[in-house]
């Protein structure tokens, strides 16, 4: 059984500085160095997860392989170590409550009056050691959401100074992720808020034993200085996080920094090897250095955010440096394509993703962006709801199946081509009627599915309500809309593709779930392929 150690990422002075990315790079120099390490994050929000939050209100939402509904740091977790994460792994204030209004129900606390101290801390801090309780792990990173100062924040920093105090010396650190900020009209760096931001976190019983400093120029050995001398912290565990062309980048910056050596001598452990992150500079390099460029059009309903997409964009990433590509992605947003004017907009890319999403905003636009694809004989890939236009799309306009739709957009339809599964009507709760998490797909021989995936079955995630209509299956395939992926259990439609066609495949399913640097999806991957390809022909 191993002695796991606990390392927490809080954050300070504003949202949004990446301390996912930066949890995600330190996991990654640990593994490299031959620890076994993952990462977990604890959202303050009330939602029980965020699979019913808009895409506009915290970005996209992780599907993890057992089908929790997560936070999109996940995403970047996964991305950089390579290795699955589990409902485990996110845990929110929302799903806390939760458990303790439960046991308070079933009266589990013997008639005491429950409180946030000691009962929710409890509940948080049983969740913070869940996984190192599992034997697997020498490291556990848990990344704090939110601001430090914040009131929803608080029980989660009040569990961790307990954790600090009941692990004792060695066992247990905190980094905290500041902003040093560049005042443009006095020509300097500005220590101040991350001073207070410290003295916040101090004013909760925590002291930082290491400062990750955000920043957009260098800092100077004197300014290193006066952060550790006002933040109490060892000149060598001020870190400096300067802003980098790529997040994949930041490994390397850290590596420079020293941040990994410095984590590892506060838990008192040994460094092992230096790390080794050959493969990892390899995929940097061919990034950095691409031989063709592409365009590729995202059309979607929700590109005003990027994060909204985050895990297709990531995945454009792996796949461009696969085929050492830049990938220069164009939000196209289909509420407002319309047959008028997909031309215009559409004309000049080298391939085309419909991106998922759920309700009816924005489905004709997405239809129109697939009869555009198929007749200008343009690589498309369809996610999601992306397939489903292009079978509604296929039905409407080759088939002659008039006004062709799905039951979520209109749900008396005369051809119903993509609807909701019988055993889902009766469930009322929203998470519930969903098909979520990985499921298996054989793929048939002599397809483009087999040869995108060199083999007869795969697992990927799914995240949908409605699915295809297997009643109309036999009608499409005459029609030449092959179905070349089906659920072995179900019979459920996983892909379709198009007979000649350079690359024409919509998947039910979420391959950019599984993407990751060391090992691009072999979606993305054939997808830019071919729009390399129809480039250059």
């Amino acid at each position: 059984m191993k002695q796991t150690k606990y390392i927490f990422v809080t954050g300070g002075v504003t949202s949004s500085l990446g301390k996912g990315i930066i949890a995600a790079s330190l996991a990654k120099l640990l593994q490299a160095r031959g620890y076994e390490s993952t990462i977990q994050k604890f959202d303050p929000y009330i939602n029980v997860d965020p699979g019913t939050l808009n895409p506009y209100e915290h970005g996209e939402c992780f599907v993890t392989d057992d089908g929790a509904e997560t936070d999109l740091d996940l995403g970047h977790y996964e991305r950089f170590l390579n290795v699955p994460t589990s409902q485990a792994n996110n845990v929110t204030t929302g799903r806390v409550y939760l458990s303790v209004i439960e046991k308070e129900r079933r009266g589990e606390f013997l008639g005491k009056t429950v409180q946030v101290v000691p009962h929710i801390t409890n509940e948080i801090k049983e969740r913070m050691l869940l996984l190192g309780k599992s034997g697997k792990y020498d490291i556990v990173i848990t990344e704090i959401g939110g601001t430090v100062g914040d009131i929803e924040s608080l029980p989660y920093i009040e569990s961790v100074r307990q954790l600090l105090w009941e692990l004792g010396d060695n066992n247990a650190i905190v980094i905290h992720l500041t902003l040093v900020p560049y005042l443009a009209a006095a020509g300097e760096l500005k220590t101040k808020p991350t001073q207070h931001s410290v003295k916040t976190l101090m004013e909760s019983g925590i002291k930082a034993d290491i400062l990750v400093c955000r920043t957009e120029h260098e800092l100077s050995t004197e300014i290193r200085q006066k952060l550790a001398a006002f933040c109490n912290v060892k000149r060598e565990a001020v870190i400096q996080s300067i802003d980098a062309s790529t997040i994949y980048e930041v490994p390397n910056l850290m590596l420079e920094e020293g941040l990994d050596r410095v984590a590892l001598k506060k838990l008192d452990m040994p460094e092992k090897a230096t790390p080794d992150l050959v493969q990892w500079n390899e995929f940097l390099h061919k990034l950095k250095n691409p031989q063709h460029t592409v365009n590729i059009g995202l059309v979607g309903k929700y590109v005003e955010l990027q994060d909204s997409y985050k895990s297709i964009l990531e995945a454009f990433t792996h796949a461009g440096a696969e085929n050492i590509t830049k990938v220069n992605v164009i939000s196209i947003h289909s509420e407002y394509l319309t047959a008028k004017n997909a031309g215009d907009k559409l004309a000049n890319l080298d391939g085309i993703l419909v991106a998922p999403g759920f309700g009816s905003r924005g489905i004709e636009g997405k239809i129109e962006t697939v009869r555009y694809a198929r007749e200008n004989n343009i690589p498309f890939l369809g996610i999601c709801l992306g397939m489903q236009m292009a079978v509604i799309e296929y039905a409407r306009n080759v088939m002659h199946y008039e006004n062709a739709n799905s039951t979520e957009v209109n749900t008396n339809t005369t051809y119903p081509v993509i609807t909701f599964m019988e055993e889902q009507k009766t469930i009322t709760d929203k998470g519930g009627t969903m098909r979520l998490g990985g499921w298996d797909c054989e793929i048939k021989n002599d397809t483009k599915a087999f040869e995108i995936y060199q083999s007869n079955l795969i697992n990927e995630r799914h995240r949908h309500r409605y699915e295809f209509n297997n009643y109309y299956l036999s009608e499409f395939e005459k029609a030449g809309l092959k179905a070349t992926g089906i659920n072995p259990k179900t019979g459920l439609v996983e892909i379709v593709e198009l007979e000649n066609h350079p690359f024409f495949v919509g998947v039910q399913f979420h391959p950019e779930y599984k993407s990751t640097v060391a090992s691009p999806h072999p979606l993305f991957v054939g997808f830019i392929k071919a729009a390399v390809a129809h480039k250059i022909k």
